[in-house]
């Protein structure tokens, strides 16, 4: 039996997913407040998996509680291109989020990014913006 022509075979990207030690609720929130995408409505605070919704078609972003803490730099980060602000102004309203400047490697002609780590240490990295 061969697969109908209209199906792809291959597997897709579900989740995208966050080992959390904390509580994956205040991670989700964090993330979805940042990237101005919802917390799945029928995750709460206290639940082991939580869910942030991204567009259709974009894997979702899910936060789970484990009991190991993170012990490396990631081998896997996000680099966030901003949108209608510039870096600084994005880096600035991470931080009013609860994320932290790991180190600032913009350049003097303004390339470069500025690496970031969420609430649990986890790396992103903010590049710079349609504005600068």
């Amino acid at each position: 039996m061969h697969p109908s022509p209209n199906l792809n075979p291959n597997p897709t990207i579900r989740h995208i997913t966050f080992d959390c030690t904390g509580e994956p609720y205040e991670l989700a929130r964090f993330w979805a407040e940042f990237l101005g995408h919802p917390v799945s409505d029928i995750d709460k605070p206290g639940d082991d998996e939580v869910l942030v919704e991204l567009p259709e078609g974009a894997p979702g972003l899910l936060f789970v509680r484990v009991e190991e803490a993170k012990a490396t730099k990631n081998r896997i980060h996000f680099d966030v291109g901003p949108t209608g602000r510039t870096r600084a102004e994005e880096v600035e309203r991470a931080l009013s989020l609860g994320a932290q400047i790991l180190t600032d490697r913009t350049l003097p002609n303004g390339r470069g990014w500025v690496v970031m780590t969420d609430p649990e240490g986890n790396e992103f990295c903010i590049e710079r913006g349609e504005r600068g």
